[in-house]
């Protein structure tokens, strides 16, 4: 119990860190979508140094490897925090986000740096991916795992709920599917644009192993995504319940910050609150 609850403080530490990331390279870089990267960091920061992703940074194409797919691009900021702060490129190089010849485009490409499995763009692409990706390593005896994360709002993408049926039916139980259930895509809520629920119920039906968590619980994430590696006969999907923008009082569950970086007066005042929540943390554990 006590190794479990230290890696608890440690991570949330570190997402801690990660936000301040993913706010310091959107302003500096004067465009982004802080909302959908700060909503996702728990999840990635679970799947990254929980020992839950078989990956290694030294060797980014280890043909053992599991796999993660980000669907939802546009959250990469998240992702290459995530990647840096791993070992997968120094973290200086986050400066570079979304400058010309940067490794660290808007949407994350493959082709430019090692450790991204699929470039991305166009919403409801990956899990189609991540479901070739598994039914491969069925085909070839490979013992690796696939990860997906996609957003809420790309779920009403047909295609989505094309690779859902495809993945029951050939019992991709190697295939982890973790839905960032925000609740707000760019033009506003999702259950007023085109609803969703009952999701759980739905996935349900679809032939799918449904947990339902908090994303924002580092305890429930990771538990739910080691759960994922033992299920059988069966893919799964974590509907993680999460807030868009987390983190930052004036970002949270609007769509205003779908797509837009804050000037420095807004990332000033992020960073001070989150500083201040930090030494608050550090206070109790002592």
């Amino acid at each position: 119990m006590i190794n479990i609850e230290r890696s608890i403080i440690e991570l949330k530490k570190l997402c801690y860190e990660v936000r301040k990331d993913i706010i310091t390279m959107l302003t500096d870089s004067g465009s982004g979508h802080p909302g959908a990267s700060l909503s996702s960091v728990e999840i990635l920061v679970s799947l990254y140094f929980n020992e839950i992703l078989r990956h290694n940074p030294k060797d980014p194409n280890w043909e053992d490897r599991d796999r993660f797919i980000l669907s939802k691009g546009h959250g990469v900021p998240a992702l290459y925090s995530v990647m840096a702060r791993r070992g997968y490129f120094p973290l200086s190089e986050l400066k570079t986000l979304r400058k010309i010849n940067s490794r660290l485009q808007g949407h994350p490409s493959r082709v430019d740096l090692p450790g991204i499995e699929v470039s991305g763009g166009a919403l409801g692409q990956g899990l189609s991916v991540a479901v070739g990706s598994a039914l491969g390593a069925k085909l070839d005896n490979r013992d690796y795992h696939t990860f997906c994360l996609t957003g809420d709002g790309e779920m009403q993408e047909g295609q989505i709920w094309e690779a859902a049926m495809s993945a029951a039916h050939y019992q991709l139980d190697n295939l982890c599917w973790i839905i960032d259930r925000n609740r707000i895509q760019q033009n506003g809520p999702t259950e007023q644009i085109m609803k969703l629920e009952p999701l759980k119920d739905k996935l349900k039906t679809f032939g799918w192993y449904v947990m339902n968590i908090d994303g924002h619980s580092l305890e429930d994430v990771t538990d739910s995504l080691k759960r994922s590696k033992g299920i059988k006969g069966m893919p799964t999907v974590i509907i993680a319940n999460t807030i868009k923008g987390k983190g930052v009082s004036f970002m949270e569950n609007t769509s205003k910050w779908h797509g837009k970086a804050p000037v420095k007066t807004e990332a000033d005042i992020a960073l001070r609150v989150w500083k201040i929540m930090e030494e608050e943390d550090a206070g109790s554990v002592r």
